[in-house]
């Protein structure tokens, strides 16, 4: 017959622990201890581990530059330090639950090309990923409108109708929808394009989903291309904006004269009026 020190001994090899030194005795409540321990360190090693699986799922889908991170930025001008500070505060405020269930914010950014909006959204978007694991789609607005175009080709073989609707809805879902160019090199969008991109801001709106808008137009130029109805829909949001005035950031491009040095307030919620 095995005493009980034999079994504890045979037990702590077949898990794979070697026996104290000494053949010491180790009490049941000692040894299931350094179990459980173990035990403990495995289960976090493995959701540290299905957490970066997840992480890096999140990233993939979301069609982000992995340039984009603050990491990269260079804050060479007042604009874009203001606009990073307000990044650093719309993302430092998703760790308040009551805050992300209170409503939908949008983030206006605005401005000439190669100022840095797409990058610092990207940035604000790599983050949250990170740190909240938010789901996140960056979509360029012109490419949208041509799938959307197309998705009316009923004799074209490629399912286009289908994979319209699914991206849709997609860009209904998603936690953070950031989309880009807006209206560039449009004076004015179609008349059932504003009411297509009206009605997406509102639904998001109402699902309490959070968007970016990058533009190369200014506030009255925004408003009059996207539409009474559509604009209507982004001052619903509690929205922010960002205008970026600084000097481009792209190699290569002739600098260009210094704009006049508007004093812009510290941005609040619904500026957009």
């Amino acid at each position: 017959m095995q005493n009980l020190k034999d079994k504890i001994d045979r037990l702590a090899r077949a898990l794979g622990k070697a026996p104290e030194k000494n053949d010491e005795y180790i009490d049941y409540k000692t040894l299931r201890k350094q179990y459980e321990q173990q035990a403990n360190a495995e289960v976090s090693q493995l959701q540290q581990r299905t957490k970066k699986e997840r992480i890096s799922a999140l990233h993939g889908r979301s069609d982000l530059n992995p340039k984009w991170t603050f990491a990269n930025l260079v804050e060479d001008s007042d604009d874009v330090i203001e606009a990073v500070s307000i990044a650093r505060s719309f993302i430092a405020a998703h760790d308040d639950a009551a805050w992300r269930q209170a409503g939908s914010h949008m983030m206006l950014f605005y401005g000439d090309y190669g100022r840095g909006k797409s990058h610092i959204a990207g940035a604000i978007a790599h983050q949250l990923i990170d740190q909240f694991e938010i789901t996140v789609l960056y979509r360029q607005l012109s490419t949208l409108l041509e799938m959307r175009y197309f998705s009316y080709d009923f004799s074209a073989q490629d399912n286009i109708s289908q994979k319209f609707r699914e991206a849709n809805q997609e860009l209904l879902d998603v936690d953070l929808l950031i989309l880009d160019e807006v209206c560039v090199n449009e004076t004015v969008l179609k008349k059932n394009t504003q009411s297509w991109l009206g009605n997406l801001l509102r639904q998001r709106l109402v699902n309490k989903k959070n968007c970016i808008l990058i533009t190369n137009h200014n506030l009255a130029e925004l408003e009059h291309a996207l539409g009474r109805y559509c604009f209507e829909s982004i001052k619903e949001y509690d929205t922010y904006k960002v205008r970026f005035s600084g000097p481009s950031r792209r190699e290569g491009l002739i600098p260009e004269p210094a704009e006049s040095q508007d004093v812009t307030p510290r941005y609040q919620p619904n500026q957009v009026r």
